[in-house]
C-alpha cells in the first residue's frame, strides 16, 4: 500500500490532466483550455469529442490558452487514454444506491497535491448530457462533486474550473509527497487476472457477475497499489490459476 512522508517540495501540477469524456460543443472545450491555463493546468485530453471546431474551440480559448489545444491529445477509447496515469478522479452530480460514494474535491485537494509529485493523474469529466456512465466512474481511484443548491447541473468548463481551482489551492501549502502508484493499464491487467481467478472458483453470481468485481475495485482503488504490489496480486492469481487448472486435469 501506498505510503507518504514529509518533503519540502511542492506539488507538481504537470502531472496532471484534464481529460473530457465525450465533450459535446466545441465551445465546452476551448473554455476548459482557459480554465485549464488559468490554474496552471497544461494538459487537455478529450475522448470522442462530438464536434472538435478548431474556430469555436480557439475563440472560447482566447490566445492566451490556444497552446493547450494545439497540445491537446485526442482518443477514441476511455481506457486507452488512461492507461498511462497513476490516479484518476472522477467528477459527478450524480449520487445513487448504484454510483460510488462521492467525496467533496475540497476534502481530497490536498492529497491530490501530494499524489501529485510521483504520480500521473487525471481529472475526469463527462458528457454534458450525461456526465460519466458507470464504466467510465469504474476506472477512477475516486469520485468527487461540486456542492450546489438545488439545481446540481453545472456548466462544463465550470466544473473544469472549481475543481481545477480546489487543487490550485491545495498546492502551495503542500509539504507531503506520495509514493508512486500503479498506473491505469496495470491495474487492468490485474482485474482481468482477479476475474479469471473468480470465475475459476465460481465466485462469480451468473447472473449478476459484475457485482464482486465493482467491488473488488473499490477496495483496491481505496487502498492504492503501487506496482509492485499489482506485480504480487497478479502472481497469486496466475499460481492460483495455474494450480486450480492442474487439479481439474487430474
Amino acid at each position: 500500500m501506498s505510503d507518504q512522508k514529509s518533503c519540502s517540495c511542492q506539488a507538481n501540477l504537470s502531472n496532471f490532466a484534464v481529460v473530457l469524456c465525450e465533450p459535446r460543443y466545441p465551445e465546452n472545450i476551448g473554455a476548459c483550455a482557459r480554465c485549464c491555463k488559468n490554474m496552471g493546468i497544461s494538459r487537455l485530453i478529450v475522448i470522442r469529442p462530438e464536434n472538435p471546431d478548431w474556430e469555436k474551440m480557439s475563440k472560447l480559448a482566447t490566445h492566451e490558452a490556444v497552446d493547450l489545444l494545439e497540445n491537446m491529445q485526442t482518443f477514441d477509447d476511455l481506457r486507452t487514454a488512461l492507461a498511462g496515469f497513476n490516479y484518476v478522479v472522477g467528477t459527478t452530480a450524480r449520487t445513487g444506491r448504484q454510483r460510488r460514494t462521492t467525496i467533496r474535491i475540497k476534502e481530497v485537494a490536498s492529497d491530490l497535491a501530494a499524489l501529485s509529485n510521483n504520480n500521473q493523474i487525471a481529472i475526469l469529466f463527462g458528457s454534458e448530457n450525461w456526465g460519466l456512465n458507470n464504466d467510465a466512474i469504474s476506472l477512477c481511484h475516486t469520485v468527487v462533486t461540486i456542492p450546489t443548491s438545488d439545481f446540481s447541473s453545472i456548466n462544463l468548463a465550470q466544473s473544469v474550473m472549481v475543481i481545477c481551482y480546489e487543487i490550485f489551492t491545495a498546492m502551495a501549502a503542500n509539504s507531503v509527497v506520495a509514493s508512486k502508484l500503479a498506473n491505469t493499464a496495470e491495474l487492468e491487467g490485474m482485474y482481468g487476472h482477479i476475474k479469471d481467478f473468480f470465475a475459476e472458483i465460481d465466485f462469480l453470481n451468473p447472473e449478476n457477475p459484475d457485482y464482486w468485481l465493482l467491488n473488488t475495485r473499490r477496495l483496491f482503488s481505496r487502498v492504492r497499489l503501487t506496482s509492485l504490489e499489482v506485480r504480487v496480486i497478479r502472481g497469486f492469481c496466475r499460481k492460483a490459476l495455474w494450480k486450480l487448472k492442474g487439479a481439474s486435469k487430474k
